[in-house]
């Protein structure tokens, strides 16, 4: 009986580890290496920050620009299907002077794009859109109009809501300035400076939740190179006052900004330890607080130009490093909204540079685009992890619901976690069973604090876990979106 007992708890041990195994590496496939370009000329990603690669559901968007037309112009490229397959190049910009460093975002089938172009004699931010998913492109739009050079757009949407930032010379030092639309990219606004110091504000990064945006960039005003933050709680019609995020005698670099909810999530390069490492600072409430540095690398090389993304808890970032002799993309995430990280991944293995990487999340499935130089020029590579962003969205059932539906979420009262269901039908004016989805939580004043679907999804009825830990007590509203459908619903948090 005792050797029996022993057999039974060998093999239970056996069971245990190898489940942890395939578990923990369900959620570590990277899959390989895609090349997107091939001409024998260069094709350049952006390198401040800005995303070059966006998606929604299955859909991906890819940036970059290319001189195979002689100068630089803004190409395209898409895939339907999660990456797996991509379509042609497509040359976004025809005009024969630079157009260079894109940025791209979507939200459900609107693609917009910004970048610098010379055309006009001197640099300014041009701006085009898709109203399709990306099958066609409308016509370029010229953002800014001032006799000074505009550096280095970065873009990002919240619906309707469009916003972009870069810095302007033409105040004679470098600032930021932003621009924003209402109305999807139809119509935007005027130009708005966003810091006013006789230093250099340089290397804006914008992320947006709901109303709320957030901008972070590099600024010299304190005699180094520091991490500055700002933001706006009504949209972009005003802001308010610069917050310093750094405060060491060594320069920090190239910030990038990622938000959901009230979790904002910044990271950066820094020279305080005497070589270029990885940092990272967040905010639980919205960008009124802020917690502490963390180091997030480790290592006597070079780190650095990080980009980031987050999808509700989990924060993932992408970089360049060079331990291992040469330049190569690392990869870091965090399931815990940024409390505690996993080990550094390194994506790329290969003799030559990998360099100027940018990081997208649509669902399960993490997307990550960067320049390579191992084809003996400048080439746009791509790669992907279908399960490595681990979503609390289930599937409870192969049936076709007939209508939307939003669920009141059990149990109500909660605390701190529930669970929240909502039905997808089949959609019969194009969309098939694909259709763009948001359920947003909002507190009883009506800010948003989490995001918790906000992507295209198939029909279907599906659950949704709502984790309320880093929450008061109190009231709070789920709202639904899709496809003209708009439902609230009441959660009460008892704590």
């Amino acid at each position: 009986m005792k050797n029996i007992l022993t057999v039974l708890l060998a093999v239970l041990a056996f069971l245990i580890v190898n489940i942890t195994f395939n578990v923990n590496n369900s959620y570590a496939q990277w899959q390989s290496d895609v090349r997107l370009t091939n001409d024998t000329y260069s094709s350049w990603t952006s390198y401040n920050a800005a995303w070059c690669i966006a998606s929604n559901g299955n859909v991906v968007h890819a940036v970059w620009y290319d001189n195979r037309d002689g100068n630089d112009e803004i190409y395209y490229k898409r895939s339907a299907d999660g990456g797996t397959n991509w379509g042609s190049d497509t040359r976004l910009t025809y005009d024969v002077s630079a157009s260079q460093h894109p940025s791209v975002a979507v939200s459900g089938l609107l693609v917009h794009v910004v970048w610098r172009d010379s055309r006009d004699g001197n640099i300014e931010i041009y701006y085009k859109r898709s109203l399709d998913g990306g099958i066609n492109c409308g016509a370029d739009t010229r953002l800014t109009n001032d006799t000074a050079y505009s550096y280095r757009p970065s873009l990002s949407v919240s619906g309707s809501l469009v916003q972009i930032v870069w810095y302007d010379y033409r105040n004679g030092n470098n600032d930021i300035y932003y621009k924003r639309s209402t109305d999807g990219g139809i119509n935007c606004g005027t130009d708005m400076r966003l810091t006013n110091d006789p230093a250099s504000s340089v290397m804006p990064s914008v992320a947006v939740s709901g109303s709320t945006i957030h901008i972070v960039w590099q600024d010299s005003r304190d005699g180094n190179s520091e991490i500055y933050y700002k933001r706006s709680t009504d949209g972009g019609s005003t802001w308010g006052t610069d917050t310093r995020l750094t405060n060491n005698p060594a320069p920090s670099y190239y910030p990038s900004v990622a938000v959901s909810g009230s979790g904002v999530h910044v990271v950066w390069f820094d020279d305080r330890d005497g070589n270029n490492e990885i940092y990272y600072k967040r905010s639980s409430d919205g960008g009124l607080n802020w917690d502490v540095d963390t180091r997030l690398t480790n290592d006597p090389a070079y780190s650095g130009v990080p980009n980031i993304a987050v999808s509700g808890t989990n924060v993932h970032f992408v970089w360049q490093d060079q331990r291992d002799g040469n330049h190569e993309i690392y990869y870091k995430c965090s399931s815990d909204g940024g409390l505690n990280w996993g080990a550094d991944t390194r994506l790329t293995n290969n003799s030559s540079v990998s360099t100027q990487t940018s990081i997208s999340i649509s669902g399960s499935v993490i997307h990550v685009i960067w320049v390579d130089l191992r084809d003996g020029n400048q080439e746009i590579y791509y790669k992907r992890n279908p399960t490595g962003n681990i979503t609390e969205i289930k599937n409870i059932s192969s049936e076709f619901p007939d209508e939307f539906k939003l669920m009141q979420n059990y149990p109500n009262p909660f605390n701190p976690v529930t669970k929240i269901r909502f039905d997808i039908p089949v959609c019969h004016s194009g969309e098939g069973r694909n259709q763009f989805v948001s359920i947003i939580i909002y507190d009883a004043l009506g800010r948003e604090v989490e995001t918790l679907v906000n992507e295209v999804q198939s029909a279907g009825s599906y659950s949704v876990d709502f984790n309320a830990s880093n929450l008061s007590g109190g009231v709070y509203f789920c709202r639904m979106q899709s496809a003209g459908f708009t439902d609230v619903t009441k959660l009460v948090l008892l704590k």
